[in-house]
């Protein structure tokens, strides 16, 4: 399927490694240009000599996207760079544990980390946005459905970002821009091998997780997040918006008995 992206211009956070570097290999393999901003300039440099390479253009510009100063520059870079925005693809974030016990600055520091930086991003982008009647895909979280523990800061953040997804539909819709957000659940990425890898059991850990989901017992895979998220961005999805997909094999919503490796699954199935 041609997702008729050549030569758009998206600009997308976080893009040098994981989910967000898939994204970024997904819509460069589909024609696009993209700018990637990311605080570490050491893998952002090696990913645009690697597409200079072959004639392809991933401009780095490097930022910390908790200065609000660092989200206006990203998007007058790739305006200066590009000439347009087509794409805003809001993914840079870190589940940083900032808890209830953490205290209000830890709190708000986690919201400047991965909230207040995607309405920044969009507020600096809007009129771009608005001559291309572009497009807006936020990355969210499972944590914000599902709770996980510890994590008050990332949660309300993934939270907030589901309810401005919806409200940045209606305000937009006018100027057809579209808006949609992916959420993940237990994606492959490095970040978590690296912190399986902690456990004392890495494979079993591994295993135990893989159980829970009920699509193949398996992670998603960042190729997986990146094909949803770039479909969404493109003129394919031409009348979607104000929608949360979940690509997360199942994990967030069906019923646990599916996980069940046991008689325990067949529970309930005369009576439902």
């Amino acid at each position: 399927m041609d997702l008729q992206l050549t030569d758009k211009v998206a600009l997308v956070t976080g893009g040098s490694k994981g989910i967000g570097l898939g994204i970024v290999r997904e819509l460069i393999a589909n024609g696009a240009k993209v700018a990637n901003v990311n605080r570490s300039t050491e893998e952002g440099k090696q990913l645009e000599r690697e597409y200079d390479a072959e004639g392809k253009e991933c401009f780095f510009i490097q930022g910390d996207l908790t200065d609000l100063d660092a989200c206006q520059n990203a998007i007058e870079q790739t305006i200066a760079r590009f000439g347009k925005i087509d794409i805003l693809i809001n993914n840079a974030g870190v589940n940083d544990g900032a808890s209830l016990e953490d205290g209000p600055e830890a709190f708000q520091l986690s919201l400047q980390r991965n909230l207040i930086h995607y309405y920044a991003l969009v507020h600096y982008a809007l009129e771009e946005l608005k001559k291309s009647q572009g497009t807006i895909i936020n990355i969210g979280s499972k944590v914000c459905i599902t709770g996980q523990g510890g994590t008050s800061g990332y949660a309300a953040s993934k939270g907030a970002i589901n309810g401005l997804t919806r409200e940045w539909a209606v305000d937009l819709a006018p100027h057809n821009i579209r808006v949609n957000t992916v959420l993940p659940a237990e994606t492959w990425t490095p970040l978590y091998e690296k912190c399986l890898a902690e456990m004392p059991d890495p494979a079993q850990a591994k295993a135990e997780i893989e159980q829970l989901i009920p699509l193949g017992q398996r992670f998603t895979t960042i190729e997986e997040i990146a094909a949803m998220t770039v479909f969404l961005a493109s003129p394919r999805s031409s009348h979607t918006t104000g929608q949360i997909i979940f690509v997360d094999g199942g994990y967030s919503h069906l019923d646990r008995k599916c996980t069940f490796p046991s008689e325990v699954k067949d529970f309930g199935s005369a009576g439902t």
